[in-house]
C-alpha cells in the first residue's frame, strides 16, 4: 500500500500537491454548497473533450504521418534540427505543448540515433521543449492555464490573439536562429516502417470532432451538447480512448479551485494576494509558476486580479524557468532519461541555461513594447 501511495506521488506531485491544499484550506472554510460555485465547469467539459479527441488523433496516425512526411529525406543537419523543433511549436497551438512533446520528442531521439548524431540530443530536445511552451500560448486551446484564462475572463478571440501573438511571432525567429550553434553537414533519415496507419472514418471523425472543440472554446456550440457529442462518438466507436484521458489533470484543476475558492474567503489572504497583484502582476505570475507550474498558478492567482493580461503573459512565459515551471517540461525530461546514455546533470544544466536566457529576452521584449 505504501509502495502504491508514493509511486503515486512521484508519478502526480502536482496532483498531490493541489490535494494537500486543498485539505489545508478546508480547515479554514468548512465544507459546504458554495464549493460547487468555486468549479469552473465549463473548463473542465473543454479539457476532457479535447484530452479525448485529440488522443484519438494520436490514436489514428495523424501526428505519425506529419512527422515521417516531413522528417524523411537527406537533408541538411541545421534543417533537420530547425524541422524537429518547429513541429512542436506549431502542433502545440492545436494539440497542448503536452501532446506535441508525447509525440515528437521521441520522434526526435529515434532520428538523432539512426543519423548517429547523438551528441545533439540534449540540445534538441531541450530546444523542443521551449518550443512547446512558447507555441501553446497562441491559442486558447494550446495549455491549459490559456483556455482557463480565456473561460475566466469571458475573453473574446480578438483580445486574445493580439495578447498572445506578438510574443509567439517574436519567438519563432529566435528558435529557427538557435540551430546555427549547431555545426553543419548533411544528414540522410530514413525512419523504419511501421507508422500507425490507423483507419481514416475514425481520423475523419475526430477531426469534426475536434473542429466542434475550437466552435466551443470560442462560445459558438454551447459546451454541452460539445460533451454529449464527444461521448456519445467514443461509447459508440471506441470506448478505450476514456481511459487514455489525463483524468489526473481534471482532478488538479477541481482541487485548485476549491482551493482558490477557500483562500480568497480568508480576508488576510486576499488582501495580501490582491496587494501584491496590485503591484506587480507579471511578475508575480512568472515567479508562482516556477514554484507551482503555470497552470495552479493560473487557477490560484486568476481570484484575485481583473488584469488578465499580466496574467495570461505571465503564466505562459513563465513556463520557461525551472523545469517544474511547466508539467511538459517534465513529460520532455523524462522521455529523454529513457534514452541511450541519458546525461540527467548535463540536461538540467542546459535547460536552466537556456529558459534563463528565453525569460530574460521575455522580459527584454516586454519592456520595449510598453514604451
Amino acid at each position: 500500500m505504501k509502495k502504491k501511495l508514493f509511486g503515486f506521488i512521484r508519478k502526480e506531485p502536482v496532483l498531490t500537491a493541489a490535494a494537500l491544499c486543498m485539505a489545508v484550506s478546508m480547515f479554514f472554510v468548512p465544507p459546504s454548497a458554495a464549493y460547487i460555485d468555486y468549479i469552473d465547469f465549463r473548463v473542465l467539459t473543454l479539457l476532457f473533450c479535447l484530452m479525448a479527441v485529440v488522443a484519438g488523433l494520436q490514436r489514428h496516425g495523424l501526428f505519425d504521418s506529419l512527422a515521417r512526411h516531413v522528417l524523411t529525406g537527406r537533408m541538411n543537419r541545421r534543417v533537420l534540427f530547425a524541422e524537429l523543433i518547429l513541429l512542436p511549436f506549431f502542433s502545440s497551438m492545436l494539440v497542448t505543448n503536452d501532446v506535441a512533446l508525447i509525440t515528437f520528442v521521441p520522434f526526435a531521439i529515434l532520428i538523432l540515433e539512426l543519423t548517429g548524431q547523438q551528441r545533439y540530443m540534449i540540445f534538441v530536445i531541450v530546444m523542443q521543449t521551449v518550443a512547446a511552451n512558447l507555441g501553446s500560448m497562441a491559442t486558447p486551446v494550446g495549455n491549459p492555464q490559456n483556455l482557463y484564462i480565456y473561460s475566466a475572463f469571458h475573453l473574446s478571440a480578438g483580445e486574445f490573439f493580439r495578447t498572445v501573438l506578438p510574443y509567439t511571432l517574436a519567438a519563432l525567429p529566435l528558435l529557427i536562429c538557435s540551430v546555427f550553434f549547431c555545426s553543419g553537414g548533411e544528414a540522410a533519415v530514413e525512419l523504419p516502417e511501421g507508422g500507425n496507419k490507423g483507419e481514416k472514418r475514425y481520423l475523419c471523425m475526430y477531426l469534426i470532432l475536434f473542429a466542434l472543440c475550437l466552435l466551443s472554446v470560442f462560445r459558438i456550440l454551447h459546451y454541452g451538447i460539445l460533451l454529449a457529442l464527444v461521448c456519445i462518438a467514443l461509447t459508440a466507436a471506441e470506448r478505450s480512448l476514456f481511459k487514455q484521458i489525463d483524468y489526473c489533470l481534471l482532478l488538479t484543476f477541481v482541487c485548485f479551485f476549491v482551493f482558490a475558492g477557500n483562500i480568497g474567503s480568508v480576508d488576510t489572504i486576499r488582501i495580501f494576494l490582491q496587494n501584491l497583484l496590485s503591484k506587480r502582476p507579471l511578475l508575480t505570475s512568472v515567479l508562482a509558476s516556477q514554484v507551482i507550474s503555470n497552470v495552479p498558478a493560473a487557477v490560484l492567482l486568476s481570484g484575485f486580479t481583473q488584469d488578465w493580461r499580466s496574467l495570461l503573459i505571465g503564466a505562459d512565459i513563465g513556463g520557461l524557468g525551472t523545469p517544474i515551471a511547466s508539467l511538459a517540461s517534465l513529460i520532455s525530461f523524462k522521455l529523454y532519461l529513457k534514452s541511450k546514455n541519458a546525461n540527467a546533470a548535463g540536461y538540467l544544466g542546459f535547460f536552466l541555461f537556456v529558459n534563463l536566457i528565453g525569460l530574460a529576452l521575455a522580459f527584454l521584449f516586454i519592456y520595449f513594447a510598453q514604451l
